[in-house]
């Protein structure tokens, strides 16, 4: 395998990271601290913990450290939803972004899979 920045799963974090910071700077400056905050760093910990389990020597820990981002994707879904039903982001841009989320969500399992499988079959 290439480096982590190689790997589509990675660029498309990367993505979501730039359009969750976009967007979240149309938020109210109350939520500076809270929503907003939040949402960033789950951004951030999708990409992040994929190139950092890339970067780890064991299989079984990238396993793991892609089963952490499939946790941000989950967390960054449902802070979305909250703030489409607090009025600060509009549906259009909740769709486009649960969409890319959608996606990353399924080709971090997809990896897994492809991983898991490769480790069966070592042993």
């Amino acid at each position: 395998m290439d480096g982590y920045r190689d790997l589509k799963v990675w660029q498309l974090g990367v993505e979501i990271s730039i359009a969750v910071y976009r967007l979240t700077d149309g938020f109210p400056q109350r939520e500076i601290y809270g929503l907003t905050s939040q949402m960033r760093r789950a951004a951030v910990s999708i990409a992040s913990n994929i190139a950092e389990g890339h970067s780890r020597a064991q299989t079984k820990d990238f396993i793991r450290f892609l089963a952490m981002s499939r946790g941000s994707v989950s967390e960054l879904e449902t802070q979305l939803i909250i703030a489409t039903k607090l009025g600060f982001v509009q549906k259009p841009d909740t769709d486009r972004i649960l969409g890319m989320l959608d996606e990353e969500s399924r080709m971090l399992a997809s990896l897994q899979r492809s991983l898991r499988s490769k480790l069966r079959n070592l042993g």
